[in-house]
């Protein structure tokens, strides 16, 4: 069982939306994700938004002019997004047993975005094998970018994978560390508990 829901038993979705939300209101930037990946490369390319939630992220990219493609194991998660947008292609899935032509959707991804701490909250074990999924999702110079806490500070749960250990799963999967920031808004990583990994297969 993941360590998601074990957190939120799957019935947090519209709790979680509400959040960002306020969080909108208040005047904070809720859009650092999707800025980041629009600055990686030009809009008309394909995204992946694995472990999509609400679709914060990826309805952001699709207003950019992203091709997006959002995937989520949680129900409750997806129906929010599906309610705020409809028109785009939102999949209930497993990460860990991820494969697109069973879905009817293409494997040549242009970049798989997991934002949101998905990594520390997968099913323990699980993590190289979602990382080979999702490179599977990429075209050849494709790039997973991910970000995710490092710390109890910085995460709901205890820390579930180390950076070295997902340096290890993207080696394993065939991908080659591009970059690394402490934040979505590109600042330098100089150690700390929060990293987003760009990483190219």
């Amino acid at each position: 069982m993941s360590r998601w829901r074990d957190l939120t038993g799957e019935t947090s979705g519209e709790d979680y939306a509400a959040r960002f939300a306020a969080l909108a209101r208040s005047g904070k930037d809720v859009h650092g994700e999707a800025r980041f990946c629009a600055a990686l490369l030009p809009a008309g390319a394909r995204v992946l938004d694995a472990g999509c939630g609400t679709g914060r992220v990826m309805i952001r990219l699709a207003e950019l002019g992203y091709d997006c493609v959002g995937v989520d194991l949680d129900a409750s998660m997806l129906a929010v997004a599906r309610q705020q947008a409809p028109e785009l292609s939102w999949y209930q899935a497993d990460l860990a047993e991820f494969e697109p032509r069973r879905l009817g959707v293409s494997p040549d991804f242009d970049l798989v975005v997991a934002a949101g701490n998905i990594f520390p909250l997968l099913a323990a074990g699980t993590e190289a094998t979602v990382v080979q999924r999702l490179t599977a999702a990429l075209r050849p110079g494709g790039l997973l970018v991910a970000g995710f806490g490092l710390d109890e500070a910085h995460l709901p749960v205890p820390p579930g994978i180390t950076l070295s250990e997902y340096d290890d799963c993207c080696a394993a999967a065939g991908l080659t560390l591009v970059d690394r920031f402490a934040t979505w808004d590109a600042d330098p990583y100089q150690g700390g508990g929060y990293a987003v990994s760009v990483h190219r297969r």
